[in-house]
C-alpha cells in the first residue's frame, strides 16, 4: 500500500511519551530489525501528537537511534509517513520517520555562555 505523508507542522506539540527502543525482528534470537536501505537498527519510539485539544500516542519507526530524546522531550519529526497494513485479518498504520531528534538541543560542556 502506499505510504501517506503527515504534515508534522499542523501539530501544536510532539512529544517523546516512550523512550527510543530497538525493534525486535526474532523475538527467539534477540535479532534486532535491521533497514534495508541504510543497514541502521530500527527504533521505535512512542510520540504524543498534539493538536488543537486531542492528543494521540502513536509508535514510529526510525532508522539509527535517536540520539538525545528522552521522555517527556518535545521533539522534530522529519519525513513521517503513514502506511496502512494488512495481514491475515489483522490490519493497522504503521508509522515512520526520516528523523527523530529534540527539539531544541540543552546546553552541554563547551556551550558558548
Amino acid at each position: 500500500m502506499a505510504s501517506l505523508p503527515i504534515d508534522t507542522a499542523k501539530f501544536t506539540g510532539i512529544i517523546c511519551a516512550v523512550p527510543p527502543a530497538p525493534r525486535i525482528a526474532n523475538r527467539e534470537t534477540g535479532q534486532l530489525r535491521v533497514d534495508r536501505d541504510t543497514g541502521k537498527t530500527v527504533y521505535q519510539v512512542g510520540l504524543c501528537l498534539m493538536a488543537g485539544s486531542s492528543a494521540d500516542v502513536v509508535n514510529v519507526s526510525v532508522a539509527g537511534e535517536p540520539a538525545g530524546v528522552q521522555l517527556g522531550m518535545p521533539v522534530a519529526v522529519r519525513d513521517l509517513v503513514a502506511t496502512p497494513w494488512e495481514n491475515d485479518g489483522r490490519h493497522g498504520v504503521a508509522f515512520r520517520a526520516a528523523e527523530i531528534r529534540p527539539l531544541s538541543a540543552p546546553a552541554g560542556k563547551g556551550a558558548a555562555q
